[in-house]
């Protein structure tokens, strides 16, 4: 499983060529533009390492990176504090702040690759899960098979990938947006009613072999939930 890393700014180039060259590296990489979501996401994903921006909307990286490291579970992640700020003092704030490592714009990227790499030493290897379970369905990851119970579901590879996102957080709505952005990624342009194709058929699927766990939220998205309560889908 590869590491992710997570990549907080909000110039959209630096992210992108930021993400296409962690992508070369061999890593998993999520963007965020914004304070307020970062925080969210972080909690939901929990990275490698951050890649963090001095000045973002909402709130800055030097209050996220004081917020994570009063977080009892993400205050061991390596936070990277990437700014326009070359002044010692503004150096001496962010490390003071909890960031582990300080790079002044603009960088080169092989030095930032290497301070990633650098980070990652001390971050144990990502785990593997080899399944996952909800009730009586049964995800076998290492071969890719869909159970419920002993009945063998066959899913086309996209609602493989949707059930997949869905009963790592089990419980939790999550938005169209949201699994768009996971299922097909960020470079595929598809639109949200897509994601509700994709979900008739996976429950399609399912609930030939036992009831719906599947729960709609209107004009929200989805969660996979013990007694969902769906509302109509608009």
């Amino acid at each position: 499983m590869k590491h992710l890393i997570m990549v907080i700014e909000d110039e959209e180039a630096l992210a992108l060529m930021l993400k296409y060259n962690l992508e070369k590296e061999g890593y998993d990489v999520l963007i965020e533009s914004r304070g307020n979501k970062a925080l969210a996401e972080i909690g939901r994903h929990h990275p490698s390492v951050i890649l963090l921006d001095w000045m973002l909307p909402e709130i800055s990286g030097v209050e996220i990176c004081k917020l994570l490291r009063s977080n009892p579970e993400l205050k061991t992640i390596p936070v990277i504090m990437l700014t326009a700020k070359g002044q010692e003092e503004d150096k001496i704030k962010g490390l003071s702040a909890g960031a582990d490592d300080y790079v002044t714009k603009p960088f080169s990227i092989p030095e930032l690759m290497a301070r990633v790499k650098s980070q990652l030493r001390r971050v144990p290897e990502p785990h593997q899960e080899k399944e996952y379970r909800f009730e009586d369905i049964r995800m076998d990851l290492s071969e890719k098979k869909v159970f419920r119970g002993d009945t063998y579901i066959h899913l086309g590879p996209t609602e493989f990938r949707l059930l997949k996102t869905l009963m790592q957080v089990p419980g939790k709505v999550l938005s169209r947006d949201y699994l768009l952005k996971t299922v097909w990624g960020d470079n595929i342009y598809v639109e949200s009613r897509t994601v509700d194709v994709h979900i008739r058929r996976l429950r399609k699927s399912l609930n030939e072999h036992g009831p719906d766990y599947i729960r709609t939220v209107r004009a929200t998205g989805y969660s996979i939930d013990i007694n969902p309560v769906n509302e109509a889908e608009q």
